[in-house]
């Protein structure tokens, strides 16, 4: 798999996603409250907020997985998904990984990528040619043959990026992707995510760790009790006074 073309879309400018107005409500509880955004094709957008800010469920309201939302529109590169049933919606071209690994820890690392295949439907190739391919990308192939659940953290957050990688998404959500991992790894993980851009992927990104989301994000988005807070560059949103006061309380406003 070749990082530098093989996630390039065939269209070149404009929205790949938009989020219209969403909102996702259980019983009284407004968990994502009219959120709207929009993902330019070949961006880094970030997505920050504190505990229960609702960015997991927005994730899930555009993926589908496990739920859509009650109220608003998903647009995916001009085709509204949001009626669609998750695998419908991963066979559009986006793909998502969650916070804790879904892994088969007793499957092979190349037998992990190999089932995403299958279940997405590869597109004219072996799944094991497709699986080695995506472990070649994320930089995983010495492990390919070890049971996913004897590999390194960090293995396990670029096996279930592989995993997404797989089926050639034209974007890809990652949720906590540096949860867990040491300045080091982190490291490591940012200088990947940076060359799957540079390959025309788009990257939606859910971070607590803010420092990676300032160095790696084109722009960022900032949710608070299900409603969009602020927008714009990293360095503007997280030194905007609503921001820390979201994050540390009145008392850093």
């Amino acid at each position: 798999m070749n990082p530098t073309t093989e996630f390039a879309s065939h269209r070149t400018s404009g929205h790949l996603l938009e989020v219209r107005g969403v909102s996702r409500r259980f019983g009284g509880f407004l968990a994502v409250d009219n959120v709207s955004v929009r993902v330019n094709r070949g961006e880094i957008l970030g997505i920050a907020g504190p505990n229960g800010a609702g960015k997991s469920t927005l994730f899930n309201l555009i993926s589908g997985v496990p739920f859509g939302p009650t109220a608003g529109e998903v647009i995916f590169d001009g085709r509204r998904i949001d009626q669609m049933p998750a695998h419908k919606i991963a066979r559009c071209g986006l793909r998502r990984t969650f916070q804790a690994e879904q892994l088969f820890p007793t499957l092979s690392v190349s037998d992990n990528v190999a089932v995403a295949c299958h279940y997405l439907g590869g597109r004219g190739r072996s799944a094991k040619t497709s699986a080695e391919s995506a472990l070649e990308t994320v930089g995983i192939m010495k492990y390919r043959d070890v049971p996913a659940g004897e590999i390194p953290l960090l293995a396990k957050k670029k096996l279930m990026i592989a995993s997404a990688l797989v089926a050639q998404p034209r974007l890809l959500m990652l949720d906590e992707p540096a949860g867990g991992l040491n300045n080091e790894d982190q490291a490591d993980l940012i200088l990947l995510l940076r060359e799957l851009q540079k390959g025309g992927l788009t990257l939606l990104i859910i971070e607590h760790v803010l420092s990676l989301l300032r160095e790696l994000a084109n722009r960022m988005i900032i949710l608070s009790s299900g409603e969009l807070l602020a927008e714009g560059s990293p360095d503007a949103v997280l030194s905007d006074p609503q921001v820390l006061e979201a994050y540390l309380g009145k008392a850093a406003a």
